[in-house]
């Protein structure tokens, strides 16, 4: 029953994720222009991009780089049909990070120095956020009493009560998986600050349009784990959560046109430094409770 549950989730996630995620990133536009003195695209833009991208004719270096990017995206829909069905959080992670190893050995497997300059750097920020992300899954294990998202709803009171210090740690890798300056060295969608672009520098077509949908899919995920944090027992607490991701994306779209993009070792150090912090001692204490 609850692998039925989890494809069903996954056919859900994989149909709904992609048009609220669509709207965020022509919301992410808009705020952008609005804060560089510009009026902006349409809210729709980044549909009207993708929809382009499907329409031109495929070339690719070789036939396994869409495969790769399908396999990506298909990862990114089963963690969050696993997520947002109230599964196992650990379980989640597990698969979404698998989902960005199959990106990565996609920008390989173009053999273009750009691409693989960008995958280099890809697997550099999966070390930079990856510890913060599992301290994530244990310290709500120790919150929570379950790895199981869908337990959260029948708490008194909501988890960042008790691991305030991982959410805020949470945050801080926020801005790499969402991609944003000043932490998008692998990737960057603002045309002025690449000459090629990094990992997609050789998809074109259905390929780049496979990975602006998985990149939506991500952003959905993501801020459903900063969502997780204030949901409990009461009804409400739903709306809270939205309230609060909203807040949490203009803050990252803020971030995002405000700070130029740092050096990799300068973000791997930082983001292991949070990790060990916020993550680390926020646990620790939990232990010794």
């Amino acid at each position: 029953m609850t692998i039925l549950i989890t494809v069903i989730g996954t056919i859900l996630f994989g149909l709904i994720a992609p048009v609220v995620g669509c709207l965020l990133a022509g919301l992410d536009r808009i705020i952008s222009a609005r804060m560089q003195g510009r009026v902006g695209p349409p809210l729709l833009q980044p549909y009207y991009d993708v929809r382009k991208l499907f329409e031109k004719e495929s070339v690719a270096v070789n036939s396994v780089e869409r495969t790769y990017v399908a396999c990506a995206l298909l990862f990114a829909c089963v963690a969050g049909g696993v997520f947002f069905t109230g599964g196992n959080l650990l379980m989640c992670v597990f698969v979404i990070t698998l989902s960005s190893l199959f990106f990565i050995m996609a920008a390989y497997s173009s053999r273009s120095p750009y691409a693989e300059v960008g995958a280099a750097r890809e697997t550099l920020q999966v070390m930079a956020y990856e510890p913060m992300v599992l301290l994530l899954a244990v310290g709500f294990y120790m919150a929570a009493g379950t790895f199981n998202v869908g337990d959260v709803l029948s708490l008194d009171v909501p988890i960042i009560a008790t691991i305030w210090l991982v959410f805020l740690g949470l945050l801080f890798i926020l801005t790499i998986k969402l991609r944003k300056s000043p932490f998008d060295l692998s990737m960057s969608h603002h045309a002025h600050q690449e000459i090629v672009r990094g990992m997609t520098t050789e998809m074109s077509g259905p390929t780049l349009g496979l990975v602006e949908i998985m990149h939506w899919c991500e952003n959905v995920l993501f801020l459903g784990w900063i969502g997780m944090f204030f949901v409990w027992g009461n009804p409400l607490s739903l709306i809270l959560a939205v309230v609060v991701v909203l807040a949490v994306y203009f803050l990252e779209i803020w971030i995002d046109n405000n700070f130029a993009r740092v050096k990799w070792q300068f973000m791997l150090k930082s983001a292991w430094a949070v990790a060990l912090v916020a993550g680390g001692v926020n646990i620790a204490f939990l232990a010794f409770m």
